[in-house]
């Protein structure tokens, strides 16, 4: 990305279902990043985390870049763009490579790396992301974190990867180099999101981060500081509203309004005396309902996806392990009730993550909304200037990425 004055600019692309958002960063080295720039469209052309029309989702990409850059003074040339859906899938694999000198240097670790990606995958996907959980040396010494200038002969890593559809990821890129953008790299909203909001001690302790946006619920479970297991559930906030559309028999965007006003995830929580009014279809005048009745249908579809969430959760294996309980993000997570509901299902500790780490635009910093973004934009931070070892999160291995490596003479 361009600089301005003596910083760097980052911008981080949320392509989600709902809308596409663009949050623009600038920041020094070793610095923390500030928001300077914020952009938002409705999306119109992404279904479930995927491209469905492209030149609707090129608009709503144009659009949020052109607003980021009205309030940044700045023009966007790159992005770090998000993406997700349920093509998305995940496998622990192991890699092992002789140690050439004697000491582990960075080279040993980026071969091992490779070694461990040297899996079989079916010819229409490809990985996105290969993360380091943990190293062996000679078999004699685990769970190590760093292993740089220890001395051995052999090298093992424990890695963790990320697969998705070429296609997919092909025509989001594509969507961005339609606006006249290069894509620095594209990474896992929910691998974003868990660098804007969860903590070293939840890492280290174990937790499970739930992003429920409008197409997509993802999930990433972390053990031992490092990811573990990662999944796209596809159902989320739309489920939600087309269930008030369908029992209120009133349109779509009338139905995205009431959600966001009047309801609320506990059924309990809406006194019998309350009602709301329902805008009805054509000329038809308006009507009155129970707020309860619009609390016990989004309760019910707030226990399905929980229900789900669980499920994923026991098949990875890591249910046992998960002692700081769930952290909740993304846009239809906001709905009061939701964290309550999501503690007395799953019981286990529960609470609402909000972006940390950057500052700058006070509607960006602390909404669970920008959480992917922000993520992008401290993920993008690194790739561009790492700090070696990475963040526990993990570390991106796109093509630009290993470009930008190579020529700082890295590998």
């Amino acid at each position: 990305m361009n600089r301005k004055g003596d910083k760097s600019l980052i911008v981080g692309l949320d392509i989600g279902t709902s809308k596409v958002t663009a949050l623009v960063g600038e920041y020094l080295p070793g610095q923390p990043i500030e928001v300077i720039g914020l952009g938002s469209h409705e999306s119109r052309g992404m279904r479930r985390g995927v491209v469905v029309d492209i030149d609707s989702t090129v608009q709503s990409i144009q659009r949020a870049i052109e607003e980021a850059e009205l309030m940044a003074g700045c023009e966007i040339r790159s992005v770090y763009a998000s993406i997700s859906g349920s093509h998305i899938q995940c496998r622990n694999s192991q890699g092992i490579a002789p140690i050439r000198e004697g000491e582990v240097t960075y080279g040993d670790l980026d071969r091992v790396l490779d070694a461990a990606k040297a899996v079989a995958i079916p010819a229409d996907q490809k990985i996105l992301h290969a993360i380091p959980r943990d190293y062996v040396l000679d078999d004699s010494q685990e769970g190590i974190r760093n292993p740089v200038g220890m001395t051995g002969v052999r090298l093992e890593v424990h890695a963790h990867l990320v697969i998705c559809a070429q296609s997919a990821a092909a025509n989001i890129s594509k969507c961005v180099q339609k606006c006249g953008l290069a894509v620095d790299d594209l990474i896992l909203s929910v691998l974003a999101s868990s660098q804007a909001v969860l903590t070293p001690d939840e890492r280290e302790l174990g937790v499970v981060l739930v992003d429920i946006g409008a197409g997509t619920t993802d999930i990433a479970v972390f053990v031992q500081g490092a990811i573990a297991h990662s999944a796209s559930l596809p159902i989320a906030g739309d489920k939600v509203t087309e269930d008030i559309a369908h029992m209120l028999r009133t349109p779509t965007p009338e139905a995205e309004q009431i959600k966001v006003r009047y309801a609320c995830a506990l059924a309990q929580m809406a006194t019998a005396e309350e009602s709301i009014q329902v805008p009805s279809v054509g000329d038809r005048p308006p009507r009155r309902m129970p707020r309860a009745s619009l609390a016990q249908a989004v309760q019910a579809r707030y226990e399905e996806i929980f229900e789900m969430v669980q499920a994923e959760l026991r098949r990875s294996g890591f249910e046992q392990h998960v002692r700081a309980g769930m952290v909740l993000t993304g846009g239809a997570s906001k709905m009061e009730g939701v964290d309550v509901l999501a503690e007395e299902m799953l019981q286990m500790p529960v609470r609402m993550g909000i972006p940390q780490h950057v500052t700058g635009l006070g509607e960006v910093v602390g909404n669970p909304v920008h959480a992917t973004g922000v993520g992008l934009l401290l993920m993008g931070s690194q790739i561009e200037n790492p700090r070696r070892p990475m963040l526990p999160a993990g570390r991106a291995v796109g093509f630009l990425s290993r470009l930008k490596n190579w020529y700082r003479g890295e590998f």
